[in-house]
């Protein structure tokens, strides 16, 4: 997508979009452009609704925006445009900045505008191009403002987002452990990071137990995939970031074999696909921040090999492991993933984020991710970046008295309580005990944000939901 500034459209040929604040609905007064004029009785701006004319050969796309608004739902109102409406744009299209806009709404506008080229229909045999995605197809800012950086910045957003929709969206017999391995390969070296793979016999030499033992009753060999980005200019007091994502890349629930919800589980490496696409990101913008990365990919799938019930396995930090439910899968490879990243890199903070338990659900719904840190600041920052984006966390307890949960008699730690209440916070009590008390960890339950139902197709499908949480807080550092 290129892009480009104009200060009016007077002789601009192409698709014309005009974000329109709402006025009184009974005003007497028109909207009036470039020679246009619309009665309130047609369209007054309200939210969500849009007016399409034609003048001169061109298409001109009012665009509702309500009194108010906030990012999330003015990202969302131009993917429904672009997605839409693709049938009215050219190949050239002018988009009207409101002199109100702030640079942070001319972002979400056009990572908006991008992410509605989105087709879920990976394998459909007949695919409509969208026209943004053509090769002379170029983006035209109607602005007196130079906010060109501002909207190379949104597209980046949207590119990186677009990733992991591919990602977590694709089938569990195309995105294997390996495949994901193979992105970040190809991706590191597109966009400037590094990237090191451990397959099943570095991993066993390692001593990545907790991981392997997921992966044992599948085929598709695990890969424990480690990137490390390192800004190129010369930093001063350089950030040391970790991030860990949970990549499941698919979950039967092993020999504890899932009762219900299993079609959507290919879903179970979202979390994973949000560090993916941070990393994207993160390398993209070039942010003066180091990052080090941990996704552990592995399918936990049922076979004579799986791992059982009862078994008692031993992680890379050393201690052991009762397994009291094979479907409680994502914390111990999340375990190994903590403690590889805490041992071998340490960074100054640490953020774990994962499609963990169906208790996050049960707590708040598809509304908010659940966040856990004994770190105040950390706290606040998280939440501060994910209200500014829509992408929103609540604070969950991660007192000792929930430590009795994963106690076990027989090892230094079970991986379930087996009890049917407070579910999501005695798995966060789980991972922070490989943390080594570090003092700036955080760990994201985004179970139910990362995977839904929108407007945007007729099935569940990825919200992208943490990779610009993840790299907006790293940003703001």
């Amino acid at each position: 997508m290129k892009t480009n500034t104009l200060q009016n459209v007077a002789d601009f040929s192409g698709t014309i979009l005009i974000p329109v604040f709402e006025t009184y609905s009974k005003s007497i007064v028109p909207i009036t452009f470039n020679g246009l004029e619309i009665t309130s009785k047609v369209f007054f701006g309200k939210k969500d609704t849009h007016y399409l004319a034609e003048k001169n050969n061109n298409a001109y796309v009012f665009i509702g925006l309500g009194k108010e608004i906030d990012y999330k739902s003015l990202k969302t109102i131009f993917r429904r445009i672009s997605s839409k409406q693709k049938e009215n744009f050219s190949s050239n299209v002018a988009l009207v900045i409101p002199e109100q806009f702030t640079q942070d709404q001319v972002e979400a506008v056009v990572s908006g505008l991008l992410l509605g080229t989105y087709d879920l229909g990976h394998f459909k045999t007949e695919k409509n191009a969208h026209p943004f995605l053509s090769a002379d197809f170029t983006l035209n800012l109607v602005s007196e403002k130079d906010y060109l950086a501002t909207a190379k910045k949104g597209i980046k957003i949207a590119k990186a987002q677009l990733a992991t929709y591919n990602l977590v969206d694709l089938p569990p017999n195309t995105i294997n452990p390996k495949y994901l391995a193979n992105w970040a390969k190809e991706t590191g070296e597109k966009y400037g990071f590094d990237v090191e793979v451990l397959g099943q016999d570095a991993s066993k030499i390692v001593g990545l137990g907790a991981f392997l033992a997921v992966g044992k009753g599948s085929e598709n060999e695990p890969q424990f995939i480690i990137m490390n980005y390192t800004p190129a200019a010369d930093v001063e007091h350089l950030k040391h970031v970790g991030l860990v994502g949970k990549g499941i890349t698919f979950d039967t629930g092993g020999l504890n074999i899932k009762t219900a919800g299993m079609l959507h589980m290919k879903c179970d490496m979202a979390g994973g696909g949000a560090v993916f696409g941070a990393m994207q990101l993160i390398a993209d913008l070039q942010l003066p921040v180091k990052v080090t990365a941990i996704v552990p990919c592995a399918e936990n799938s049922v076979d004579a090999k799986s791992f059982l019930p009862s078994d008692v396995i031993h992680s890379y930090s050393g201690h052991s492991i009762e397994i009291i439910d094979t479907d409680a899968e994502g914390r111990l490879i999340l375990a190994d993933g903590l403690s590889y990243l805490i041992k071998n890199f340490k960074p100054e903070y640490i953020v774990d984020i994962a499609t963990l338990t169906g208790s996050s659900v049960g707590t708040f719904g598809y509304e908010c991710g659940a966040l856990f840190t004994n770190n105040t600041e950390m706290a606040k920052k998280l939440q501060e970046n994910g209200d500014a984006i829509g992408e929103r966390l609540w604070p969950l307890p991660l007192w000792d008295v929930y430590k009795s949960d994963i106690e076990s008699d027989i090892a230094d730690v079970k991986n379930y309580s087996g009890k049917p209440v407070a579910g999501a916070i005695s798995a966060a009590k789980f991972l922070e005990y490989f943390t080594q008390e570090h003092k700036a960890w955080a760990h994201l339950d985004v179970a139910g944000v990362a995977f839904g139902d929108d407007e945007f197709a007729k099935s569940k499908h990825a919200t992208g939901y943490g990779v610009h949480l993840l790299t907006k807080f790293i940003e703001n550092l």
